[in-house]
């Protein structure tokens, strides 16, 4: 070990390997290596916090300037989670205000909670910011992370060296339901492909407004998705309204209904959440709940900086929501 740096003949000599096997290993070419080795290597690397030494020297010695971004590539985005609307406008958000503040940032996609603080290591990162995972991967990250880390729509109790930005999610759902009871619509569903967290509170905040309002379980998948508003085409008839929990879900079945002769907004009304360039793109442009996601990458960055000089002191922050009126729905009235 060379000036407390961890170096590949280390964990080499400590897991009795050649050098060639762990910088195989580390570089990903393992299709001649037993996933137990590939294991053992994972797991020492991972303990000794190991640095590559494309930036290991300067990174260990000074400091990266470097923000990490890491999104879960969820299932439901088949493949494409840094096309989706809501994905894009956040990275778009935090670039601009990384940068403001003298940053540089990296982005990473990944489905494996493990993966992040060895990427965080890696390049000796001074903050991440996390979207898209769940409450027991942050809790597994809060106990292995050495460094702060704001998440994005997290649900969970104990913030730690962590911190919570999320949208008002319930308060969009009221908002979405007190525009369509104006506009006369109470015979409404709601659109979502579950029923926990940040989706399930924007259903409870329409039901507050509309107590008669229904929850419709969609699939993830688009051609599963297809299908099921075929089978249920005669159920989706019976609203006047939908309220989709994301833009994508608003105008994928907006573009369904038109297939099957059905008009959006003559025939049924369609409010979507998040204000994305493809619901304002959409035919017609979709009314939706708007999330201010430059404001959000502000107090990120802010929150960061809070964690870095004060660790432990973890807080929980709201950002409020608002309604933008397109031509997507229609007064009963």
């Amino acid at each position: 070990m060379s000036n407390g740096r961890v170096r590949i003949a280390d964990i080499a000599e400590e897991l009795g390997l050649s050098t060639a096997t762990v910088s195989n290993v580390i570089h990903g070419k393992t299709k001649k290596i037993s996933d137990e080795t590939i294991k053992r290597v994972q797991e020492l690397l991972e303990e000794k916090q190991y640095i590559p030494s494309m930036a290991g020297i300067l990174l260990a010695q000074n400091n990266s300037r470097i923000i990490g971004v890491v999104i879960n590539n969820h299932e439901k985005y088949e493949g494409k989670v840094l096309e989706d609307g809501f994905i894009a406008s956040c990275l778009n958000s935090l670039s601009e205000e990384i940068d403001k503040n003298g940053y540089f940032m990296m982005v990473k996609t990944t489905t494996k909670w493990n993966e992040i603080s060895r990427f965080a290591s890696m390049w000796n990162m001074e903050g991440l910011v996390l979207i898209g995972f769940c409450d027991s991967d942050y809790k597994k990250l809060r106990d292995n992370m050495h460094i702060p880390f704001v998440v994005y729509d997290g649900f969970f109790e104990e913030q730690g060296k962590m911190a919570n930005i999320a949208a008002d999610h319930f308060g969009g759902g009221e908002l979405a339901g007190r525009y369509l009871l104006e506009m006369g619509h109470e015979r409404v569903v709601c659109i979502s492909d579950n029923d926990i967290c940040a989706d399930w509170e924007r259903y409870e905040g329409l039901h507050k407004i509309l107590p008669g309002a229904e929850l419709m379980i969609v699939p993830m998948q688009k051609a599963e998705r297809e299908e099921f508003y075929r089978s249920h085409l005669e159920e989706l008839k019976r609203f006047t309204a939908v309220f989709a929990v994301s833009d994508y879900y608003a105008v994928d079945l907006m573009n369904f209904l038109r297939k099957q002769g059905i008009g959006v907004p003559e025939d049924i009304s369609v409010v979507g959440f998040d204000d994305t360039e493809l619901g304002r793109m959409a035919v017609p442009a979709l009314t939706t709940i708007r999330q201010d996601s430059r404001k959000r990458a502000e107090e990120a960055l802010k929150l960061l900086g809070k964690l870095k000089l004060e660790p432990g002191t973890g807080e929980e922050m709201k950002i409020e929501v608002s309604l933008v009126e397109r031509e997507s729905v229609i007064s009963l009235f």
